[in-house]
C-alpha cells in the first residue's frame, strides 16, 4: 500500500529550517514557507513525496529543475541552492529543493495596471529566458503563472521542472494549453523559439486578457490534437484590434512571437529583449514629456512656475504614441489640455 504524502506543519524542522506555513500544493509535491532559525533567511522549501511508481517522473522532474538552476545565475530567475533525497533501501522516498523565495504575487493573479509596468516586467522576464538560452537551456512553460512580480516591479521567473536542452524532443507532450507552442504539441524539437512563443502568449494574455488559439485550448474549434496541422490553426486576433491603446511596436512584437511557424518569429530572444527596452524607452520618454506638460500647465493655471497636475500622478503613459494622454491597462484618461 501506498505511504501516504508527509505534510509538515509548522515548526517542524525540514533540512535545516523552521517550517512557516504551507505556500501551496501539486502533483505529488507541497511547497513551504521556511526560515533558517540561524540567520533569519526565509526560503521556499518543495517536498516531492513518491507514494507509487507514477510519481518517479515528479522526482525526476524536480531533481532536473536542481539541476538546471545550478547551471544559471540571473537576477530574475529563482535560485536553487539545495536538493536532499530521503530513501528507503534503494528507492527514493522523497526530495526537497531549497528554493529562493520569490516575495510578490504570480502575473496571472494581478496584471500590471500600467503598459509601463508591463513593459518592464516582459523585459525582465526576457532577459531571464536569454540568460538560459545562452546557457543552452529552455524554459519551456513561460506562462503568467510563472512570472512572479514583486515591487518595483521586480521579477523572478519560476518552475525550471520542464525545462530541457536547446534541440530536444520530448517523449510526451508537455506544457500548458493556453500559452503552449504548436511545435510542442507537434513533439518537434524544443528550442529558443518555443520560449519566444510561450513569452508571446504571456504578453497577449496580459495586454487583452484574451489568449491566443492554441492546438490544446477548449477556445479553439480546431483542437485536434491527433492531426495538427499549423496551416489549420487560426491566427490570434490582432493585439490593436482588442486593445487600440496598446503600444504599436509592443503589439507588432507580441504578434512577432506568436507566428504560428516557427521560422517567422524574432530570430532569438535577444531581439525580443532589444524591441521591449525599445519600446520601454519611447513609453518613458513620453511619459516625461507629458508630465513636464502637465506641470507647465499647471503652472499657468494657479499662477506659479512649476505645480503636478493630480490627473497626470502614478498612472503610467498610455502607449500609443499618437496620443499624450494618460492610461493605465484597459482604462485611457484624456489629457486636460485636449
Amino acid at each position: 500500500m501506498a505511504d501516504p504524502i508527509s505534510f509538515y506543519k509548522p515548526n517542524d524542522i525540514v533540512e535545516g529550517l523552521r517550517i512557516l506555513q504551507e505556500l501551496g500544493q501539486g502533483a505529488a509535491s507541497t511547497v513551504y514557507l521556511a526560515q533558517d532559525p540561524k540567520d533569519k533567511q526565509i526560503w521556499a522549501v518543495k517536498h516531492v513525496h513518491r507514494s507509487n511508481e507514477k510519481d518517479d517522473r515528479f522526482l525526476d522532474q524536480a531533481e532536473y529543475e536542481y539541476k538546471v538552476a545550478k547551471e544559471l545565475n540571473h537576477p530574475n530567475l529563482r535560485s536553487i541552492p539545495r536538493m536532499h533525497k530521503l530513501r528507503k533501501l534503494l528507492t527514493v522516498t522523497d526530495l526537497f529543493l531549497v528554493m529562493e523565495f520569490a516575495d510578490g504575487y504570480s502575473m496571472d493573479k494581478k496584471r500590471p495596471k500600467t503598459y509601463e509596468d508591463a513593459l518592464e516586467i516582459f523585459c525582465q522576464t526576457a532577459s531571464a529566458l536569454r540568460h538560459m538560452h545562452e546557457k543552452g537551456f529552455v524554459h519551456a512553460d513561460m506562462k503568467p503563472n510563472n512570472i512572479m512580480v514583486a515591487p518595483g516591479p521586480l521579477v523572478k521567473v519560476v518552475d525550471l521542472g520542464q525545462s530541457c536542452k536547446i534541440g530536444t524532443i520530448k517523449p510526451r507532450i508537455q506544457g500548458t494549453p493556453d500559452y503552449i507552442a504548436p511545435e510542442q504539441v507537434m513533439r518537434q524539437p524544443i528550442t529558443e523559439k518555443t520560449d519566444i512563443y510561450n513569452l508571446g502568449a504571456t504578453m497577449y494574455w496580459t495586454i487583452t486578457r484574451k489568449t491566443v488559439p492554441t492546438p490544446l485550448n477548449s477556445k479553439n474549434e480546431n483542437s485536434l490534437v491527433d492531426r495538427v496541422d499549423p496551416s489549420l490553426m487560426p491566427k490570434p486576433t490582432p493585439v490593436m484590434e482588442i486593445d487600440p491603446k496598446c503600444h504599436p511596436k509592443l503589439a507588432e512584437l507580441i504578434m512577432h512571437c506568436v507566428e504560428i511557424d516557427a521560422a517567422d518569429r524574432p530570430e532569438n530572444m535577444g531581439y525580443v529583449c532589444d524591441r521591449l527596452q525599445l519600446t520601454l524607452g519611447m513609453v518613458r520618454a513620453q511619459k516625461k514629456a507629458s508630465d513636464a506638460k502637465a506641470s507647465g500647465d499647471s503652472g499657468l493655471m494657479d499662477g506659479t512656475k512649476g505645480g503636478s497636475s493630480a490627473g497626470n500622478s502614478g498612472s503610467g503613459m498610455n502607449l500609443d504614441n499618437k496620443s499624450a494622454s494618460t492610461s493605465v491597462l484597459g482604462v485611457k484618461f484624456k489629457d486636460q489640455g485636449k
